[in-house]
């Protein structure tokens, strides 16, 4: 018997992007099939096609919908009444989102190669937003003359690349917690910006 329309699909097709998020993650978006996803979920390969056009909509239906997080959670956050507090807020933030999400942060980052050029473009551009919002913190700071950089783009580049490295050590249980580590990373980002 044929699958009512609609019948499962807001259960068929979150499977089918977690399935997906941890494959691509754990082996490469190259080295995944949407046959290997399919079976991961416990469907036909056909099925697939109910969901996503192809594997690339696929891959780029995750990275957009994880930048679209990113910037929604940003834009929420409450708003900090001097640059240093922005950063401070903006680093706690990058670090706890990131942890949050180890998979698509590593997809997000590993897998912008593999996205054809007009779903490249897009999710470049919501990257570059991200960035440009720490940019214009460190701006803002250094017109203030709370921040020292002889560069603003450059030191967002550095910062947001040290706060996502946290995802590749990171382990709960290790031996610091991760309120530690984000006290500790705050401490290292107020030395990089000479504040």
């Amino acid at each position: 018997m044929a699958r009512k329309k609609n019948s499962s699909a807001d259960v068929t097709g979150p499977r089918i992007r977690a399935a997906a998020l941890r494959l691509f993650a754990r082996h490469g978006y190259a080295a995944v099939s949407m046959r290997q996803i399919a079976s991961e979920v416990g469907v036909q390969a056909g099925t697939l096609y109910l969901y996503t056009a192809d594997k690339q909509s696929l891959l780029f239906d995750l990275m957009q919908t994880h930048m679209q997080d990113l910037l929604s959670e940003l834009a929420a956050l409450p708003e900090a009444q001097t640059p240093l507090a922005e950063l401070q807020q903006f680093t706690r933030f990058h670090i706890r989102f990131h942890r949050a999400r180890s998979d698509a942060v590593f997809i997000a980052y590993m897998e912008l190669r593999n996205l054809e050029p007009g779903n490249f473009d897009q999710i470049e551009a919501m990257r570059r937003q991200y960035e440009a919002h720490l940019e214009s913190i460190l701006a803002r700071g250094k017109a203030k003359g709370v921040f020292d950089l002889p560069d603003t783009k450059l030191a967002a580049f550095a910062l947001i690349a040290m706060l996502t490295g946290v995802n590749t050590w990171f382990r709960e249980g290790g031996r610091l917690s991760l309120d530690a580590v984000e006290e500790i990373y705050w401490q290292m980002v107020l030395k990089a910006v000479g504040a």
